[in-house]
C-alpha cells in the first residue's frame, strides 16, 4: 500500500513539474518577435487601407525644401531638428506605402531599443508594444487638428524624439559608474538633445535621473548626484537657451518645444494625453529595471503562463487603439473628395457624395456642387444628393477656410481670397505645399509672371512637387496655354468679379454665394452660376431676372429641372410673372401638384416630420428645399 502511494505522490509530482515547466527563453522570445511583428504589419495595413486619404493630406500640409536656408530657418528654436527630419519623412508619405513603411521601421527599432536599454526580459516582452501603440493614437486620433497643428512634421516628430531619447538612456546605462562619468553625461546631453529635440531632451534627463536609483553604484551619494544634475538640467538648460539663443519661443512653451501646439483660444489638454502615456512609461520602464531581473516568486509560472500573457496584452492594446482611432464619417468623406478634387476626378467626387452615413457637413455639399458645376450636370441634379449641415465631428471652433475654402474660392474664380488664406495661414501655421500650389496657380491666372515663378522655384526644392512645378513653368507668360488648358481653362469663365476690397468673415459659402448672386455677365458659365446663387439666396425678386437671362442664353435648349421648378414656383407663389405660356416639363407640374396637395394633408404637423414624410418622394426637389430646408449653420 505504502509504495502505491509513493507511486502516486511522484506521478503528481511530474505532473505538476511539467505543468509549471517553463519554456524555453528561445521560445518566448520568438513570441515576442512575433507578436511585435505583427503589431507593425497589423499598424501599417490599418494606416493604408483606413488612412490613405488622411495620409495624403498631412503630406500636402507639409513642406520640406532641400536647401541650407530652410534647415537654418527650422533651427531657429529647440526641437528643430525634429521639425526638419519630421517634414522631411513626411514627405514621402506622397506614396503612402514608403511613408508608413519607414515609419514602421522607426517603431521596430524604437521596440528594440526599449528592449536592450532596460534590459526587458522576453516573458514581458509585450511592454514594448506600448510606446508605439502611444504613437500610432498620437497620429490617428489628431482629426481636424491636421488643419490646425502648427508643428511641422508632426506625424514622425514623435517617434524620431522618443528613439534619440531612448538612445540617450541607453549610453546612460552603460556608462561606468562613479561620481564622474554618469552626471557629466546628463548635462551634456541635455545640452545637446534640447536644442535638437526640446521636450524629448528633457524627457531623457528626468529617465536617466530615475534610473540612476536602479543602476549598481559603489556610494548611494553617487545615485542622488545623478539625479540632481538631471533635475538642473531639466530645469535650468532650456532657461539659459531661451535667454541667449531661442528667444523666439515663447517662456511658456520652452519645456514643450517639438509637441504639437493644441491650442485654439484654449488649450485642449486630452490631446496630450498619448505625450503624457508615453513619457510615463519610460519613467516607470526606469523605476522597473533592474541590472540583473532577480527570480521572483512569479519565475515558477509556466511559461505558457507567460505567453498567454503577453497575447492578451497585445489584444487590449490593440482594443485600446482601436477605440482612440479617430474615424469620423464626413471628416475621411471630405478628405476623399479633396483628393478627387486635386485629380480633377469631377465624377469621383459625386460618387464620394452619392454615399453618405451621415449627414453631409458644409463642406461636402459645397464640393458637391462644384463638381456637378464642372460636369454641366448642377441644373438637374443639384438636390438629388443628401443636403445638410451637421457640425464637424471636433472640439475645436473649425471653419471652412481651412478645410476646402482654399479650393473653393479657387474653383470659382475668387483668386484674391484664396491668396489672401493662404498667406495668412502660411503666415500663422507654417507654409505647405498645398499652399504654395494655389499661390503659384492664382498668380498664373492673375498674370503675375514673376511671383508665379517665385514660387514655382520654392517647389523645385521639394522632393515630389519638384515635377508638378516644372509643369507649370510652360504656362509663364504664356496666356493661350492656360486657356486651352483643361485644368486652368474653366476657372477664367469665373473670374468675372469686381476689383474690390472686401472681408467674408471666414464664411466662405455664405460670402461667395451672396457675392456671386448680385453679379452680372455674359459669360453663359458663370451667369449660370449667378442664376444658381439666387437659387441659394431664395430670393424671389433676384431669381426672375437671372432666369429670363438664362433663357436667352440658351435659346431652343432645354431648361434644367432644377430651374423650371424655381420658376413654377415662384409663379404660384407671388404671380407677378405670368408662367401660363413657359414651357414646363409634366414631371415638373405634376410634382408640385402633389407637393402642395401633401402639404395640404400635413398641415399642423412640425417641420421636423414633414421632412420625414416629404423627403422619399419630393427630396430631389426645389419644392423640398425651399420650404424644409432652413436654418442650415454656415461656418
Amino acid at each position: 500500500m505504502k509504495s502505491n502511494q509513493k507511486k502516486k505522490v511522484s506521478v503528481g509530482r511530474a505532473i505538476d513539474e511539467v505543468r509549471q515547466k517553463k519554456l524555453s527563453p528561445h521560445v518566448l522570445r520568438v513570441t515576442m518577435f512575433t507578436l511585435c511583428a505583427l503589431a507593425l504589419i497589423g499598424a501599417a495595413v490599418a494606416l493604408l487601407t483606413r488612412e490613405s486619404e488622411y495620409l495624403w493630406k498631412v503630406q500636402e500640409l507639409n513642406l520640406h525644401l532641400d536647401t541650407p536656408l530652410f534647415f537654418k530657418q527650422q533651427m531657429v528654436v529647440s526641437g528643430g531638428l525634429l521639425t526638419w527630419l519630421g517634414t522631411w519623412c513626411t514627405e514621402f508619405l506622397y506614396h503612402p506605402w514608403q511613408g508608413v513603411l519607414m515609419l514602421c521601421a522607426m517603431w521596430a527599432l524604437l521596440m528594440w531599443l526599449v528592449k536592450r536599454t532596460f534590459k526587458v526580459p522576453s516573458k514581458w516582452g509585450a511592454v514594448v508594444l506600448i510606446p508605439v501603440a502611444l504613437l500610432l493614437i498620437a497620429d490617428v486620433s489628431v482629426g481636424y487638428w491636421v488643419y490646425y497643428l502648427k508643428l511641422r512634421g508632426f506625424f514622425f516628430a514623435a517617434t524620431i524624439g522618443s528613439i534619440m531619447a531612448c538612445g540617450a538612456v541607453w549610453i546612460f546605462r552603460c556608462l561606468p559608474s562613479g561620481p564622474l562619468f554618469r552626471p557629466v553625461y546628463v548635462v551634456l546631453s541635455t545640452v545637446l538633445l534640447y536644442p535638437f529635440i526640446g521636450f524629448y531632451g528633457l524627457m531623457a534627463a528626468i529617465v536617466m535621473g530615475t534610473l540612476a536609483w536602479q543602476l549598481k553604484e559603489k556610494k548611494e551619494s553617487h545615485r542622488f548626484i545623478n539625479t540632481a544634475m538631471a533635475g538642473v538640467s531639466a530645469v535650468v538648460v532650456p532657461l539659459v537657451f531661451y535667454r541667449l539663443v531661442f528667444y523666439q519661443t515663447a517662456e511658456s512653451n520652452i519645456y514643450w518645444t517639438g509637441l504639437p501646439l493644441f491650442r485654439i483660444n484654449e488649450q485642449y489638454q486630452s490631446y496630450y494625453i498619448p505625450y503624457y502615456l508615453l513619457a510615463s512609461f519610460f519613467v516607470a520602464m526606469a523605476l522597473c529595471y533592474r541590472p540583473e531581473w532577480q527570480k521572483a516568486p512569479q519565475q515558477r509560472r509556466s511559461g505558457w503562463f507567460w505567453m498567454g500573457g503577453q497575447i492578451a496584452f497585445a489584444l487590449v492594446l490593440l482594443f485600446t487603439v482601436s477605440c482612440c482611432w479617430y474615424t469620423d464619417h464626413n471628416f475621411h468623406k471630405e478628405l476623399r473628395m479633396q483628393r478627387c478634387m486635386e485629380q480633377e476626378d469631377w465624377q469621383g467626387m459625386l460618387s464620394e457624395a452619392a454615399q453618405l452615413d451621415d449627414e453631409p457637413t458644409r463642406a461636402i455639399v459645397m464640393m458637391k456642387n462644384l463638381a456637378l458645376s464642372r460636369l454641366g450636370r448642377q441644373g438637374d441634379e443639384m438636390y438629388h444628393y443628401r443636403t445638410g449641415a451637421k457640425a464637424s465631428n471636433t472640439p475645436i471652433p473649425v471653419r471652412m477656410t481651412q478645410i476646402v475654402g482654399r479650393a473653393i474660392y479657387y474653383n470659382y474664380g475668387q483668386l484674391n481670397f484664396c491668396y489672401r488664406w493662404c498667406l495668412e495661414d502660411g503666415v500663422e501655421m507654417g507654409w505647405r505645399a498645398e499652399y504654395l500650389k494655389y499661390l503659384t496657380r492664382c498668380s498664373l491666372l492673375n498674370g503675375e509672371w514673376q511671383v508665379a515663378r517665385k514660387y514655382i522655384g520654392i517647389l523645385k526644392h521639394t522632393r515630389y512637387y519638384r515635377h508638378w512645378a516644372e509643369e507649370q513653368e510652360r504656362y509663364l507668360e504664356n496666356e493661350e496655354a492656360l486657356r486651352a488648358d483643361a485644368a486652368y481653362g474653366p476657372i477664367f469663365h469665373m473670374m468675372g468679379y469686381d476689383d474690390q476690397l472686401a472681408s467674408d468673415n471666414a464664411l466662405v459659402e455664405h460670402y461667395l454665394m451672396k457675392n456671386i448672386a448680385w453679379m452680372n455677365s455674359d459669360d453663359p458659365v458663370m451667369q449660370e452660376q449667378i442664376l444658381l446663387a439666387a437659387l441659394w439666396m431664395k430670393d424671389i425678386q433676384m431669381f426672375w431676372p437671372r432666369f429670363f437671362q438664362y433663357a436667352s442664353m440658351h435659346p431652343g435648349q432645354h431648361m434644367p429641372r432644377h430651374y423650371q421648378e424655381a420658376a413654377y414656383l415662384y409663379g404660384h407663389l407671388e404671380h407677378n410673372i405670368d408662367i401660363s405660356n413657359m414651357p414646363f416639363d409634366k414631371e415638373v407640374v405634376d410634382s408640385y401638384n402633389e407637393f402642395m396637395a401633401l402639404a395640404q394633408r400635413c398641415q399642423g404637423m412640425s417641420e421636423e416630420k414633414m421632412r420625414d414624410v416629404f423627403y422619399p418622394r419630393f427630396g430631389k426637389t426645389f419644392y423640398y428645399e425651399y420650404f424644409l430646408v432652413r436654418g442650415q449653420k454656415l461656418y
